[in-house]
């Protein structure tokens, strides 16, 4: 072997990826060494609990419960514990100690992104996340570096394996959300608790951390629109299919042009997660089972989609691994490491400013002139009816006027809408004689 520079390695947490990077660290150091040009030595493995069962065996004498002398004296500290406490406290204190950070924490860089990314500034540190969004995908370094001196337009994005796979299944096999959702968690594809998956704050997470590479605009958490997929069910899906869409949870990464008041540049951006209608022939539409994709639209670069494994240990591992050797050559090779570039600072508008299509299913009486009712409530609202099909789901009780009507589902494509003009109309059509109730609004993304 030849006789690298050796770099320490901490690593913060053991469990289904830091067992596997631990594990490739260990098994492919000769390979990485001639990759990064270093000597990767693994110092040791900070965790929570000494004797907790982990899918790989590892040497016990690397294990502590004590990360600080870890992290004082390594060059390159791996952070993998998630949550925000300790593992924010212990990054800044690996920043503050001269070494580059290697994480996946999305929910971290979510809610503290810039106050890491500044701290590393501040000392020449670099901070690595490959691996906090879409697991195994490159997504991170296109976008940070290879897309840099391109202008994104629009992102959009299935970046949550669990929700693929439910809506997914419910879609092929025609079953309902809470069987699915059963069966996903006895395959271990959602945890006991899967909140943060159906309810969409995964998905949020990575939506701002995505929205900020591209747009060079830090992105609050909170500035993100977020729904989750529990309100799809069954019905949905068929009508979906039967109108030639897919239904996918997905990450809407948008450049927006807005009114100088809005914006002294004239743009602004939306960052929005949400259940939405996509055309089967859109490649989206093909990501099946656990798998995520991304889909790229930059003015120069064109159309680009990255696709794969979006979680797993060793696949998620394979993106750390590529973290740490790039960390590792910036060691070798010296100087101060390339801080983010969040200096657009575009707005980020409301949901209500955003514009794009919508299918709404509405249940009415089948009565003469109903739909010529629904439609003049729409045109009120500036919403533009492009389809329209009746379904038929029960008879009228008998033809005498004093007997009660028959009732037929409305399912109404609309043209490019205003969200909040949008959402006025459904209120008023909830709220008129001539609708029984909304059944769905999802929007139409995709073409």
């Amino acid at each position: 072997m030849t006789d690298y520079r050796r770099l320490r390695v901490a690593l913060l947490g053991a469990g289904a990826v830091g067992s596997q990077v631990a594990r490739l660290l260990l098994e492919h150091g000769e390979e990485l060494a001639d990759r990064a040009g270093a000597s990767l030595e693994l110092a040791g493995i900070a965790v929570r609990d000494l004797d907790a069962p982990r899918d790989v065996d590892l040497p016990r004498e690397l294990f502590t419960t004590d990360p600080e002398p870890l992290i004082v004296g390594s060059d390159i500290v791996i952070e993998l514990m998630g949550g925000i406490e300790p593992a924010r406290s212990l990054i800044l204190h690996a920043i503050n100690s001269g070494a580059d950070v290697v994480t996946a924490n999305k929910a971290l860089l979510a809610t503290h992104g810039p106050e890491i990314f500044d701290a590393a500034d501040q000392v020449g540190a670099s901070v690595y996340y490959e691996a906090a969004v879409a697991g195994a995908i490159p997504i991170i370094r296109p976008l940070r570096d290879s897309l840099a001196g391109d202008r994104v337009h629009r992102i959009m994005g299935i970046v949550n394996g669990t929700t693929n796979y439910i809506l997914d299944r419910m879609d092929a096999e025609g079953a309902e959300f809470e069987d699915v959702l059963a069966q996903a968690q006895a395959l271990g594809y959602a945890e006991a608790d899967p909140t943060a998956d159906i309810e969409g704050y995964d998905a949020a997470q990575k939506a701002a951390i995505l929205a900020s590479l591209a747009f060079h605009t830090a992105v609050p958490l909170e500035a993100v629109h977020r729904e989750g997929i529990v309100g799809i069910d069954k019905a949905m899906m068929d009508a979906a299919r039967h109108a030639g869409y897919v239904v996918k949870l997905l990450a809407v990464c948008e450049r927006m042009s807005v009114d100088s008041e809005t914006s002294p540049t004239g743009e602004a951006i939306s960052v929005r997660v949400y259940p939405a209608l996509v055309p089967r022939s859109h490649p989206l539409a093909s990501v099946h089972g656990a798998n995520n994709a991304v889909f790229v639209q930059a003015e120069a670069a064109g159309d680009l989609m990255f696709y794969g494994a979006g979680a797993g240990g060793v696949q998620t591992a394979s993106a750390v691994l590529g973290d740490i050797v790039s960390a590792a050559r910036r060691h070798i090779a010296g100087g101060v490491g390339v801080g983010e570039s969040t200096r657009a600072n575009l707005p980020v508008v409301p949901i209500g400013e955003v514009r794009t299509r919508y299918q709404i299913t509405l249940e009415v009486e089948d009565l003469p002139g109903v739909l010529a009712t629904t439609a003049g409530i729409l045109s009120d609202g500036r919403v533009s009816i492009a389809t329209v099909e009746q379904n038929i789901l029960s008879e009228a009780a008998g033809r005498g006027a004093d007997q009660e009507a028959g009732v037929a589902r409305l399912v109404i494509g609309t043209h490019t809408a205003r969200e909040q003009d949008l959402s006025e109309t459904v209120t008023r059509l909830a709220e008129s004689g001539a609708v029984e109730r909304v059944v769905s609004v999802l929007r139409v993304e995709g073409n």
